[in-house]
Protein backbone atom coordinates (compact mmCIF):
# COMPACT_ATOMS: atom_id res chain seq x y z
CA UNK A 1 0.00 0.00 0.00
CA UNK A 2 1.24 3.76 -0.40
CA UNK A 3 0.95 3.60 3.36
CA UNK A 4 3.71 1.14 3.71
CA UNK A 5 5.66 2.74 0.95
CA UNK A 6 5.79 5.96 2.69
CA UNK A 7 7.33 4.49 6.15
CA UNK A 8 10.49 4.86 7.25
CA UNK A 9 13.08 2.42 7.79
CA UNK A 10 14.83 3.02 10.66
CA UNK A 11 19.02 2.47 10.56
CA UNK A 12 21.51 2.57 12.90
CA UNK A 13 22.95 6.32 13.06
CA UNK A 14 26.17 6.49 15.48
CA UNK A 15 24.92 3.97 17.59
CA UNK A 16 20.93 5.13 17.66
CA UNK A 17 18.14 3.86 15.84
CA UNK A 18 17.10 6.97 12.90
CA UNK A 19 15.28 7.58 9.80
CA UNK A 20 16.60 9.67 6.86
CA UNK A 21 14.37 12.67 7.57
CA UNK A 22 15.96 13.63 10.76
CA UNK A 23 19.71 12.48 9.74
CA UNK A 24 19.93 13.55 5.72
CA UNK A 25 21.20 17.61 6.33
CA UNK A 26 23.73 16.15 9.74
CA UNK A 27 26.62 18.55 9.10
CA UNK A 28 24.22 21.46 8.35
CA UNK A 29 22.45 20.38 12.03
CA UNK A 30 25.59 19.93 13.72
CA UNK A 31 27.04 23.25 12.41
CA UNK A 32 24.07 25.13 13.42
CA UNK A 33 24.71 28.85 14.95
CA UNK A 34 23.10 28.73 18.42
CA UNK A 35 22.35 32.35 19.79
CA UNK A 36 23.06 32.39 23.74
CA UNK A 37 18.84 33.44 23.93
CA UNK A 38 18.13 30.89 22.25
CA UNK A 39 15.75 28.08 24.12
CA UNK A 40 15.96 24.45 23.22
CA UNK A 41 13.17 22.15 24.16
CA UNK A 42 14.14 18.45 24.09
CA UNK A 43 12.49 15.39 24.94
CA UNK A 44 12.08 11.56 24.09
CA UNK A 45 9.37 11.62 21.30
CA UNK A 46 5.68 11.72 22.70
CA UNK A 47 7.10 13.18 26.13
CA UNK A 48 5.22 16.40 25.90
CA UNK A 49 7.15 18.28 24.13
CA UNK A 50 4.10 20.26 22.15
CA UNK A 51 3.01 20.99 25.45
CA UNK A 52 6.03 22.94 26.76
CA UNK A 53 6.40 24.18 23.36
CA UNK A 54 3.20 25.82 23.88
CA UNK A 55 3.55 26.80 27.21
CA UNK A 56 7.20 28.79 26.14
CA UNK A 57 5.57 30.23 23.29
CA UNK A 58 3.26 32.01 25.26
CA UNK A 59 5.31 33.00 28.21
CA UNK A 60 7.14 34.92 25.84
CA UNK A 61 4.61 36.00 23.50
CA UNK A 62 1.01 35.41 24.07
CA UNK A 63 0.88 38.82 24.94
CA UNK A 64 3.60 41.04 23.00
CA UNK A 65 2.13 38.92 19.34
CA UNK A 66 -1.47 37.37 19.94
CA UNK A 67 -1.67 37.41 16.33
CA UNK A 68 0.80 34.68 16.16
CA UNK A 69 -1.31 32.39 18.43
CA UNK A 70 -4.59 32.45 15.49
CA UNK A 71 -2.47 32.67 12.32
CA UNK A 72 0.47 30.48 12.52
CA UNK A 73 0.91 26.82 13.40
CA UNK A 74 3.27 25.89 16.62
CA UNK A 75 5.02 23.78 14.36
CA UNK A 76 6.44 27.00 12.93
CA UNK A 77 7.08 28.97 15.25
CA UNK A 78 8.80 26.42 17.60
CA UNK A 79 10.58 24.77 14.20
CA UNK A 80 11.54 20.82 14.60
CA UNK A 81 15.55 21.17 14.70
CA UNK A 82 16.42 18.16 13.03
CA UNK A 83 13.68 17.35 10.26
CA UNK A 84 14.47 17.76 6.84
CA UNK A 85 11.37 17.89 4.72
CA UNK A 86 13.04 18.90 1.26
CA UNK A 87 16.10 20.65 -0.05
CA UNK A 88 14.46 23.84 1.02
CA UNK A 89 12.37 22.99 3.91
CA UNK A 90 14.18 22.13 7.21
CA UNK A 91 14.14 22.77 10.78
CA UNK A 92 17.34 24.78 10.71
CA UNK A 93 16.54 27.03 7.77
CA UNK A 94 13.41 27.54 9.67
CA UNK A 95 15.31 28.40 12.66
CA UNK A 96 17.50 30.83 10.92
CA UNK A 97 14.47 32.56 9.61
CA UNK A 98 13.09 33.42 13.14
CA UNK A 99 13.59 36.95 13.64
CA UNK A 100 12.11 37.25 17.24
CA UNK A 101 13.74 36.55 20.13
CA UNK A 102 14.38 33.90 21.47
CA UNK A 103 14.22 31.41 19.15
CA UNK A 104 12.56 28.54 20.64
CA UNK A 105 13.41 25.22 18.94
CA UNK A 106 12.74 21.76 19.95
CA UNK A 107 14.64 18.52 19.21
CA UNK A 108 14.16 15.12 20.10
CA UNK A 109 18.34 13.98 20.08
CA UNK A 110 19.55 12.13 22.84
CA UNK A 111 22.23 14.23 24.45
CA UNK A 112 25.31 13.59 22.60
CA UNK A 113 23.47 14.53 19.15
CA UNK A 114 23.06 18.00 20.78
CA UNK A 115 24.90 20.68 18.46
CA UNK A 116 27.75 21.82 19.95
CA UNK A 117 27.13 25.73 19.69
CA UNK A 118 23.77 24.79 22.01
CA UNK A 119 26.84 24.30 24.98
CA UNK A 120 28.95 27.05 23.79
CA UNK A 121 26.68 29.44 23.70
CA UNK A 122 25.39 28.62 27.35
CA UNK A 123 21.62 28.47 26.00
CA UNK A 124 18.90 27.08 28.19
CA UNK A 125 17.69 23.84 27.27
CA UNK A 126 14.35 22.43 28.71
CA UNK A 127 14.21 18.12 29.04
CA UNK A 128 10.65 17.20 29.36
CA UNK A 129 10.52 13.30 30.37
CA UNK A 130 7.41 11.13 31.01
CA UNK A 131 6.96 8.03 32.50
CA UNK A 132 8.04 4.76 30.22
CA UNK A 133 4.69 3.12 30.46
CA UNK A 134 2.90 6.36 29.04
CA UNK A 135 5.14 7.16 26.87
CA UNK A 136 5.25 3.64 24.83
CA UNK A 137 1.83 3.74 24.38
CA UNK A 138 1.44 7.47 23.21
CA UNK A 139 4.77 6.74 20.54
CA UNK A 140 2.81 3.48 19.55
CA UNK A 141 -0.32 5.71 18.37
CA UNK A 142 2.05 7.89 16.88
CA UNK A 143 3.90 5.57 14.80
CA UNK A 144 0.14 4.38 13.52
CA UNK A 145 -0.86 7.41 12.24
CA UNK A 146 2.23 9.09 11.24
CA UNK A 147 3.02 8.82 7.63
CA UNK A 148 6.60 9.51 7.98
CA UNK A 149 7.22 7.23 10.97
CA UNK A 150 8.76 3.23 11.14
CA UNK A 151 5.90 1.29 10.84
CA UNK A 152 4.92 0.22 14.21
CA UNK A 153 3.42 -3.05 13.74
CA UNK A 154 1.43 -4.45 16.55
CA UNK A 155 1.58 -3.62 20.09
CA UNK A 156 3.30 -6.84 21.11
CA UNK A 157 6.26 -6.52 19.12
CA UNK A 158 6.27 -2.82 19.58
CA UNK A 159 6.35 -3.77 23.55
CA UNK A 160 9.55 -5.46 22.93
CA UNK A 161 10.89 -3.64 20.89
CA UNK A 162 10.90 -0.55 23.17
CA UNK A 163 12.19 -2.69 25.51
CA UNK A 164 15.14 -3.14 23.42
CA UNK A 165 15.66 0.56 22.34
CA UNK A 166 14.86 -0.60 19.02
CA UNK A 167 12.43 2.42 18.26
CA UNK A 168 13.29 5.93 16.57
CA UNK A 169 15.94 7.88 18.76
CA UNK A 170 16.81 4.86 20.85
CA UNK A 171 16.27 3.74 24.06
CA UNK A 172 13.79 5.85 26.36
CA UNK A 173 16.46 4.37 29.46
CA UNK A 174 19.61 6.19 27.35
CA UNK A 175 17.70 9.31 26.51
CA UNK A 176 15.98 10.43 29.98
CA UNK A 177 19.44 9.20 31.82
CA UNK A 178 21.46 10.63 29.53
CA UNK A 179 20.12 14.06 29.77
CA UNK A 180 19.65 13.36 33.54
CA UNK A 181 23.38 12.97 33.72
CA UNK A 182 24.36 16.01 31.54
CA UNK A 183 21.90 18.19 34.00
CA UNK A 184 23.77 17.21 37.10
CA UNK A 185 26.97 19.45 35.11
CA UNK A 186 24.88 21.93 33.29
CA UNK A 187 22.82 24.45 35.55
CA UNK A 188 21.30 25.46 32.06
CA UNK A 189 19.05 22.31 31.89
CA UNK A 190 15.59 22.59 33.86
CA UNK A 191 14.61 19.39 33.75
CA UNK A 192 10.67 18.47 33.89
CA UNK A 193 8.16 15.39 34.26
CA UNK A 194 4.89 15.34 32.36
CA UNK A 195 3.16 13.88 35.63
CA UNK A 196 3.87 16.65 37.48
CA UNK A 197 2.60 18.93 34.60
CA UNK A 198 -0.74 16.89 34.70
CA UNK A 199 -0.48 16.88 38.35
CA UNK A 200 0.05 20.69 38.97
CA UNK A 201 0.70 22.70 35.32
CA UNK A 202 0.46 26.24 37.45
CA UNK A 203 3.28 25.14 39.62
CA UNK A 204 5.21 23.49 37.17
CA UNK A 205 5.10 27.03 35.21
CA UNK A 206 6.31 28.90 38.21
CA UNK A 207 9.46 26.72 38.01
CA UNK A 208 10.20 26.87 34.62
CA UNK A 209 9.58 31.17 34.70
CA UNK A 210 11.93 31.00 38.06
CA UNK A 211 14.43 28.97 35.16
CA UNK A 212 14.06 31.31 32.73
CA UNK A 213 13.69 34.65 34.44
CA UNK A 214 10.59 35.70 33.67
CA UNK A 215 8.28 37.23 36.05
CA UNK A 216 4.71 37.48 34.75
CA UNK A 217 1.30 38.30 36.70
CA UNK A 218 -0.96 35.96 38.47
CA UNK A 219 -3.25 36.73 36.32
CA UNK A 220 -1.26 35.95 33.11
CA UNK A 221 -0.15 32.54 34.75
CA UNK A 222 -3.51 31.65 35.54
CA UNK A 223 -4.62 32.14 31.72
CA UNK A 224 -1.57 29.91 30.34
CA UNK A 225 -2.62 27.16 32.36
CA UNK A 226 -5.85 27.27 31.32
CA UNK A 227 -4.91 27.57 27.82
CA UNK A 228 -2.40 24.89 27.90
CA UNK A 229 -5.02 22.34 29.59
CA UNK A 230 -4.98 19.16 27.29
CA UNK A 231 -8.75 19.41 25.79
CA UNK A 232 -7.82 23.26 24.97
CA UNK A 233 -4.65 22.15 23.29
CA UNK A 234 -6.54 19.22 21.37
CA UNK A 235 -9.53 22.13 19.85
CA UNK A 236 -6.60 24.26 19.06
CA UNK A 237 -5.82 23.79 15.60
CA UNK A 238 -3.28 26.05 15.66
CA UNK A 239 -1.43 23.43 18.45
CA UNK A 240 -2.95 20.02 17.19
CA UNK A 241 -1.29 19.40 14.19
CA UNK A 242 -4.93 19.13 12.30
CA UNK A 243 -2.90 21.16 9.29
CA UNK A 244 -0.60 18.53 8.83
CA UNK A 245 -0.54 16.93 5.94
CA UNK A 246 1.77 13.69 6.86
CA UNK A 247 -0.61 12.63 9.99
CA UNK A 248 -3.90 10.51 9.51
CA UNK A 249 -6.26 11.41 12.29
CA UNK A 250 -8.55 8.95 11.43
CA UNK A 251 -6.51 6.51 12.67
CA UNK A 252 -5.27 8.38 16.03
CA UNK A 253 -5.35 11.87 16.66
CA UNK A 254 -1.42 13.47 17.51
CA UNK A 255 -3.32 14.48 20.85
CA UNK A 256 -4.80 12.22 21.59
CA UNK A 257 -5.40 11.52 25.26
CA UNK A 258 -3.10 13.64 27.83
CA UNK A 259 -3.72 11.26 30.70
CA UNK A 260 -1.18 9.64 32.86
CA UNK A 261 -2.04 5.92 33.35
CA UNK A 262 -3.60 5.03 29.97
CA UNK A 263 -0.67 2.59 29.92
CA UNK A 264 -3.31 0.23 31.99
CA UNK A 265 -5.41 0.21 28.60
CA UNK A 266 -2.62 -1.43 26.72
CA UNK A 267 -0.11 -3.71 28.92
CA UNK A 268 -1.57 -7.09 29.69
CA UNK A 269 -0.48 -8.50 33.42
CA UNK A 270 1.92 -10.47 31.63
CA UNK A 271 3.55 -7.87 29.77
CA UNK A 272 3.91 -5.31 32.68
CA UNK A 273 5.54 -8.26 34.89
CA UNK A 274 7.51 -8.42 32.26
CA UNK A 275 7.96 -4.37 31.98
CA UNK A 276 8.44 -4.08 35.40
CA UNK A 277 11.58 -6.88 36.04
CA UNK A 278 13.50 -5.16 32.73
CA UNK A 279 13.08 -1.68 34.35
CA UNK A 280 13.90 -2.85 37.83
CA UNK A 281 17.41 -4.05 36.20
CA UNK A 282 17.68 -1.01 33.53
CA UNK A 283 17.13 1.94 36.01
CA UNK A 284 18.75 0.34 38.94
CA UNK A 285 21.11 2.79 39.43
CA UNK A 286 19.42 5.63 38.25
CA UNK A 287 17.99 8.23 40.54
CA UNK A 288 15.56 9.42 38.49
CA UNK A 289 11.78 8.37 39.68
CA UNK A 290 8.44 8.32 37.36
CA UNK A 291 4.91 8.41 39.32
CA UNK A 292 2.81 5.59 36.84
CA UNK A 293 -0.39 6.83 38.46
CA UNK A 294 -1.50 10.35 39.41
Amino acid sequence: TERMSTKKVLFDFHGVPMIQRFTTNWEKIQNFQARPDDILIATYPKAGTTWVSYILDLLYFGQTSPERQTSIPLSERVPFLELTVSPTNSGVDKAENITTSPRLIKTHFPVQFVPKSFWEQNCKIIYVARNAKDNMVSFFHFDRMALTQPDPGDWSSYFKRFLEGKLLYGSWYDHVNGWWKKKQTDNKIHYMFYEDMIEDTGHEIDKLCGFLGLSLSVEEKKRISGGVQFDNMKRNNMVNYSTSQVMDFKISPFMRKGKVGDWKNHFTVAQNEEFDEDYKQTMKNSPLKFHWEV
